[in-house]
Parts: structure tokens; sequence; C-alpha cells
């Protein structure tokens, strides 16, 4: 699949505020693996390979198992995550596909008891930026494969 267009080059002053959002993400104080595992179910719903490869290269770069990256697509039935990790993937699908069942009272329910009230906007936060950067990637076809990881620092480049 051949790129549209490379939306950084054209408007480079477009994802500033996306960028400072994930400033705030990865400063807001939930655990870096849990966001990649919500980046890369969200990315994988929305069937963003450009960000499927940037998290999968994250995640492993912060020290995430394989094992458990293979599993992130059957979190529902793999034994490999936590229930906090569970109740986040929950919710990221939720949120991810709100159009089709308005994030139920119920997933707020179960997912409230594993994250505070501050938690769970920072969680709703990293899945709505997520879901962003997707629709420009997969708007745009941005080309999967080209993204490498600056481990420890986890800085993202802007999609080709």
């Amino acid at each position: 699949m051949q790129p549209r267009l490379n939306y950084s080059k054209i408007a480079p002053n477009g994802a500033d505020g996306l960028a400072q959002q994930e400033k705030y993400i990865h400063s807001c104080g939930l655990e870096e693996s849990l966001i990649e595992l919500v980046k890369l179910r969200a990315s994988q719903l929305n069937g963003c390979a450009y960000c499927i490869d940037m998290h999968t290269k994250d995640a492993r770069s912060n020290g995430e198992s394989e094992q458990r990256l293979y599993a992130v697509s059957a979190w529902h039935e793999a034994p490999f995550f936590t229930d906090r990790e569970r109740a986040a993937l929950e919710w990221t699908e939720a949120v991810t596909l709100v159009s089709q069942d308005h994030v139920p009272d119920a997933v707020y329910e179960s997912v409230s008891k594993h994250f505070t009230e501050k938690e769970l906007v920072d969680l709703t936060f990293a899945v709505i930026a997520i879901n962003s950067w997707n629709r420009l990637a997969v708007s745009f076809r941005s080309t999967a494969g080209t993204y490498k990881p600056n481990h420890p620092t986890t800085k993202k480049e802007a999609p080709k």
C-alpha cells in the first residue's frame, strides 16, 4: 500500500496538540507498560499497521514480553494480564468502539474498581490520543515498518 501523503511535512504544526497530549500521558503516572498495551489494542481495533508496529516496538524496548504482545488481541482469554490491565483493555475497546455501545455503565463500573477517577481520565486521554493518531496514519496510509524506538525516552517520530 502506497502512502498518500506525509501529513507531518505538509502541516508540521498540525499535530502539536496531540504531541502535547502525549507528553501529558507519559507524565501522568500511569504505567508505561499499560499505556503501550492500550495503544496497541486500539491500533489493532482501528487496523493501523503503522501504530501497531510502533507500539509493539516501544513495548518491547521497554521490556514487554513477546508472549503478552502476541496475546493482546485475545486478552479476554489470555492469562497473561493483570486485572488492572484487563480493565484498561476493556475500557480501550469500549471507548475506541464508542459508536457501537456508547461505553456501557457495566464497563465503567468494572473499570472504576481498578482506577482512581484521575487515572480513569488519564487512561481515557491515552485512548483518545491513540485513536487520533490511528486516524491520521490510516487516512494517509503511513508506512508500517519504518518506526524506530528511541528508548528509554520513547520519543515518537512522525509517521512517514
